[in-house]
């Protein structure tokens, strides 16, 4: 009878898309492991690869964190000699990301992780533009976002 109530959590749309945010880390995990990456530093890495010398700010916007979480993942990028940080010259408030030679020849190989990953769960899933937009929306309803 418990697993036809719909208090359950396996009948949680929260629940279900926590528990497969998880399982995406944790199927990235081992990919990640040759970039010597971890998932949030990973993300922050794609998003520079589409649109390197972005803000800090902007980075985290994009991540959906607080800056304040973002500046030890970009320091820990920093470290590696994948990117670097500096003032901005207009506002020195403002810290701008951009991408070293490594961290842009990093590239290639993270673009074939998304390939194993494709392998891993199928095209079904990972290419299901109304999934992704369907989640995007979501989460803008969520946060209050209304563009």
């Amino acid at each position: 009878m418990a697993d036809k109530d719909e208090k359950s959590l396996d009948h949680q749309l929260c629940f279900a898309i926590y528990a497969t945010s998880l399982a995406f880390t944790r199927a990235y995990r081992p990919l990640l492991e040759e970039l010597d990456l971890t998932y949030p530093q990973y993300l922050a890495m794609r998003l520079l690869w589409a649109e390197d010398r972005l803000t800090v700010g902007q980075l985290a916007e994009r991540l959906a964190l607080e800056s304040g979480t973002v500046t030890p993942l970009i320091k820990r990028l920093e470290q590696a000699g994948l990117l670097t940080r500096c003032r901005s010259r207009i506002d020195e408030r403002q810290v701008n990301v951009h991408l070293t030679e490594k961290g842009i020849a990093l590239k290639p190989v993270a673009d074939r992780l998304n390939e194993d990953l494709k392998a891993l769960v199928g095209p079904r899933f990972i290419d299901d533009e109304n999934l992704v937009e369907t989640l995007q929306s979501l989460r803008k309803v969520l946060v209050g976002d209304s563009r």
